[in-house]
């Protein structure tokens, strides 16, 4: 009997926190969890490109010097930040994060757009390989984003409706920072690139290694 008469209490609780938002909290926030960590595996995939990529052009465009060093200076500052699960909570600390990354994504479309002056770069078919790989990347971090951005809207919405946000302060649950896409679009944009008639002619050393 006396077992009875606890459990019903308990039972109370967990109706009247189930019916307040708690279950739906902490779905919704292991939800931003697992969509962060899908959105880290894509952006380190596209980081684990970044060497083969710049040597294969680097082997027949080695004086395109400050493109190469801008790609691998700007991966190497995004692997610099330190993009653990604290991080989907702290708004500096992730636009941190989305600026290496925008730095990264302007960096590797402007080696692209070099690329595109050099027609034997362009027939290899390691290069295009690469290329591929990045583009299929590029298109993974996209979803990526999209469904980490909404499991964040969801989490967030909940956290600020009523009943809920009772909920939500009772158990210090607070609104999360978000990507600002428009950002890093601006970041992420390739400038003009024209090299008209004087561009160099490729360097004939396809099989070129830095070493790396």
């Amino acid at each position: 009997m006396r077992r009875t008469l606890l459990l019903v209490p308990l039972l109370a609780a967990s109706l009247s926190l189930s019916g307040c938002g708690y279950n739906t909290l902490q779905s919704q926030d292991e939800a931003i969890k697992a969509n962060w960590s899908e959105v880290l595996n894509q952006y380190q995939r596209r980081a684990d490109l970044v060497p083969n990529l710049v040597n294969t052009v680097k082997g027949y465009a080695a004086h395109e010097a400050k493109v190469l060093t801008e790609v691998t200076a700007a991966r190497a500052r995004v692997g610099q930040i330190s993009a653990g699960p604290g991080l989907v909570n702290d708004p500096a600390a992730l636009q941190q994060f989305q600026a290496a990354q925008g730095e990264l994504s302007g960096a590797l479309s402007r080696l692209l757009v070099v690329a595109e002056n050099y027609p034997q770069l362009k027939a290899d078919a390691g290069f295009r390989d690469l290329q591929a790989q990045l583009e299929g990347t590029e298109n993974r971090i996209t979803v990526a984003r999209k469904r980490y951005i909404e499991a964040v809207q969801a989490y967030n919405t909940t956290v600020r409706s009523f009943p809920s946000n009772l909920t939500a302060m009772m158990f210090s649950h607070e609104t999360k920072p978000n990507f600002t896409v428009e950002n890093e679009k601006a970041l992420a944009a390739p400038p003009t690139v024209d090299f008209g008639g004087d561009a160099p002619a490729p360097a004939a050393t396809p099989g070129y290694d830095s070493g790396r």
